[in-house]
C-alpha cells in the first residue's frame, strides 16, 4: 500500500495501522486532528513513512506503538524520516513505545503545547497489553532538531523535550545521536521510571546519546518554576507515589550551555556516563 500526496485537515487521524507491513506513506500534510496524526501498531513492520509534515495533532503526531491487543508481533524494521511536527497540541510529535530495528531520522519538532517533543517510552495504556524495546536489533534515533518543546499535563508533570520513560515493559538498545536541543519549556531531557507498589518496573538500560546539544532551558517563572530549568533531568519524584529513575544512560560528546542547571540528578538509582 501507498499514500502519497494527501491532505488532511479536520479528522480523527490521518492512519491507524493495525499489523500493516511494508507500505509507505510520503509527501503529505496532516492538520487540525483529534488524535494522532500517523500510528502503527500490533506488529506493524517494514513500513516506510517520509516527508511528512504535521500541525495540530491532537495525540502523537507520529507513533509507533507494538500493542499485541489484536496481533502478538513485535514490530520492526520501520523508516520513520524527513519529518516535521509543528504546534502539536496534546501528547508529543514523535512517540515510539517499543519494538526493535525501527530508524527514526531527519526529524524536526517545534512548539509542542503541553507534552514532550519526542517520547520514548515503555508504557501501558489502558490495560493494553503491549512489547517493549529489543535488545537487538537497536532502534536508532538520528538527526533530531527539538525546538521550544515540552509542557505540563496530567496534575503537576512537567515534560522535557525529549522524555525517556522505563514503563511496564523493558527499555533497552537505544541509539540516539545528532540531538539538538533549543529553548526547552522546561528541561531537555528527562529520564523517569514508573513504580507500582513502591517498586520500579523496569530500569532504562543499553542506552547510548552520541553528538547532542541542549541549550537555553531556563526558569520557567511560573507554578511549575521549581521543576524547570535542568539541561538533564533525572527525575526524583515526577508525581505522587512514584519514585527516582532507576538505571544508567551513557553520553558520547554532550554539549550543555546556556541552561539555568546543565544536569540534576539528585538520585542514588540513576547513573550518567559521560564521555
Amino acid at each position: 500500500m501507498t499514500i502519497d500526496d494527501i491532505w488532511a485537515e479536520h479528522v480523527v487521524c490521518l492512519f491507524w495501522g493495525t499489523n500493516v507491513d511494508d507500505s509507505t506513506i510520503k509527501n503529505t500534510r496532516i492538520r487540525d486532528t483529534w488524535a494522532d496524526g500517523l500510528n502503527f501498531t500490533n506488529g506493524s513492520s517494514g513500513n516506510h513513512v517520509a516527508n511528512v509534515e504535521t500541525r495540530t495533532t491532537g495525540d502523537d503526531s507520529f507513533a509507533l506503538f507494538p500493542a499485541i491487543d489484536n496481533h502478538n508481533e513485535q514490530e520492526t524494521g520501520n523508516v520513520f524520516e524527513d519529518l516535521t511536527s509543528l504546534l502539536t497540541w496534546r501528547a508529543a510529535g514523535l512517540a515510539v513505545y517499543g519494538g526493535g530495528g525501527n530508524t527514526f531520522r531527519n526529524i524536526h519538532i517545534a512548539d509542542t503545547l503541553v507534552y514532550s517533543g519526542i517520547t520514548i517510552g515503555t508504557l501501558q495504556f489502558g490495560g493494553i497489553p503491549a512489547l517493549g524495546f529489543e535488545s537487538t536489533p537497536q532502534t536508532k534515533f538520528e538527526n533530531i532538531s527539538l525546538v521550544r518543546d515540552g509542557g505540563h499535563f496530567w496534575g503537576q508533570q512537567t515534560f522535557p523535550a525529549l522524555w525517556l520513560f522505563s514503563g511496564e515493559f523493558p527499555f533497552r538498545g537505544l541509539r540516539i545521536s545528532d540531538v539538538d536541543i533549543v529553548d526547552p519549556t522546561y528541561s531537555g531531557i528527562m529520564f523517569q521510571t514508573k513504580y507500582t507498589g513502591g517498586q520500579p518496573l523496569n530500569p532504562i538500560t543499553d542506552t547510548v546519546l552520541t553528538n547532542v546539544s541542549i541549550s537555553g532551558a531556563r526558569k520557567s517563572g511560573d507554578e511549575f518554576d521549581a521543576k524547570s530549568g535542568f539541561g538533564i533531568w533525572v527525575n526524583e519524584q515526577p508525581e505522587a507515589g512514584q519514585g527516582p529513575a532507576v538505571g544508567s544512560v551513557t553520553f558520547n560528546g554532550l554539549d550543555l550551555h546556556d541552561n539555568y542547571q546543565d544536569i540534576k540528578n539528585t538520585t542514588t538509582t540513576f547513573t550518567i556516563n559521560r564521555n
